[in-house]
């Protein structure tokens, strides 16, 4: 039998999130999308968050477990490994298998029989729109699924920290002066005109958070020198030409990106504009994602005035937006990107800090002011 679970954060988001997995399933029909998993049952999914939640609080041999669950019946997998004898979804058989799960990729299958929830092995190949809970640390869990393009940052769709629930509030995405990125992140149908772009910038921003040391990334208009008066000079590493490995790839058929070998050189670009923002300073990208310089120090443009406030928002339910001063959101990056954005009204920046935040600064038309949002709870 499938017991009660005892963490009281799964039964409050497994509703919710039963509701979301129901509600794409259906979007995904209806544009014939192929290889789709059951959506999951609130009763499944609180199981599965709460078996996951008290295995990532055990050790084995004096390390904290990390492992990825995906929620779907083996016949439903390509090429998995299938054990003879189905284990029980237990903590304790979760923190055995978890050290076999720790190379990217690899998770474990689960799925239930007979009311009962068992693994039956560990799968490589992931389903469209399958539920993914990912234990990042102790106590902290990613509920999240594949892009309906199937490349790229996956969906995040809850985050749980212990007791501190954060469901990420589709709702609130819609807003008109919402970057389109954040819609990406969430899964949200775009133009396909926006799909491009956003697809750079997602794999920017979860680049920009591997390194952990931080870092600002102010993306300009093409062929425009303007965000010059907004930057200290000489600029310590400006580029004789642009570089353009993102720009180039992006420039070839979108039938070539389904190829093995396009993703892997699209993503050893990204990482190589991800690393380099690690370097003390702005780097600084223009919207065809061609590298201009990085070490850039952010000042004040002549006749500009000094920002003093700004809106934050976070995309997720009961987040409201707040105002507050821009110290107030961060540190010296968060501030050099809040005036380089009331500066340079066309522009967008994107600050990683060293605890994991994460938040994207844009100009507001509808507000008037510069507009930060947070997303680390999209990027986990």
């Amino acid at each position: 039998m499938i017991s009660e679970p005892s963490y009281l954060a799964a039964r409050i988001a497994a509703p919710y999130i039963e509701k979301h997995f129901e509600n794409h399933q259906s979007e995904a029909l209806i544009s014939n999308q192929s290889h789709l998993v059951v959506a999951p049952s609130s009763q499944m999914i609180e199981t599965v968050i709460d078996t996951s939640f008290w295995a990532s609080l055990r050790h084995e041999e004096g390390i904290p477990p990390k492992f990825s669950i995906v929620l779907l019946p083996p016949e439903l997998v390509d090429n998995p490994i299938v054990f003879e004898h189905k284990i029980r979804l237990t903590p304790k058989n979760i923190t055995k298998l978890a050290p076999a799960l720790e190379g990217p990729g690899i998770h474990l299958g689960v799925w239930f029989e007979d009311n009962e929830m068992f693994i039956w092995g560990t799968v490589f190949t992931i389903s469209l729109l399958c539920l993914v809970l990912e234990v990042i640390e102790p106590g902290l869990l990613v509920i999240k699924h594949k892009r309906l393009d199937g490349f790229g940052k996956f969906v995040n769709v809850v985050v749980l920290k212990g007791d501190d629930i954060k469901m990420v509030d589709e709702e609130s995405l819609s807003l008109t002066d919402c970057p389109a990125i954040i819609n990406s992140l969430s899964g949200m149908p775009l133009p396909k005109s926006q799909n491009d772009a956003v697809n750079v910038l997602i794999e920017l921003a979860a680049s920009m958070r591997t390194h952990k040391r931080g870092g600002l990334l102010l993306v300009v208009p093409v062929n425009s020198e303007e965000w010059r008066n907004s930057i200290v000079h000489p600029i310590s590493y400006p580029m004789i030409t642009a570089h353009n490995s993102i720009s180039s790839l992006m420039e070839q058929e979108s039938e070539a990106r389904t190829d093995t070998h396009w993703q892997d050189s699209f993503k050893r670009a990204v990482e190589v504009i991800g690393g380099i923002t690690a370097v003390d300073g702005a780097t600084i990208l223009n919207e065809n994602y061609e590298l201009l310089a990085f070490g850039a120090k952010v000042t004040r443009a002549e006749n500009s005035l000094t920002v003093n406030e700004v809106i934050i928002t976070e995309p997720i339910v009961g987040g409201g937006a707040v105002r507050i001063h821009p110290s107030q959101n961060g540190g010296t990056r968060h501030l050099a990107a809040a005036q380089f954005v009331y500066d340079q009204r066309n522009a967008m920046a994107l600050v990683a800090s060293q605890d994991g935040r994460f938040t994207i600064l844009t100009w507001s038309d509808e507000l008037n002011m510069v507009h930060a949002h947070r997303i680390d709870t999209l990027l986990l």
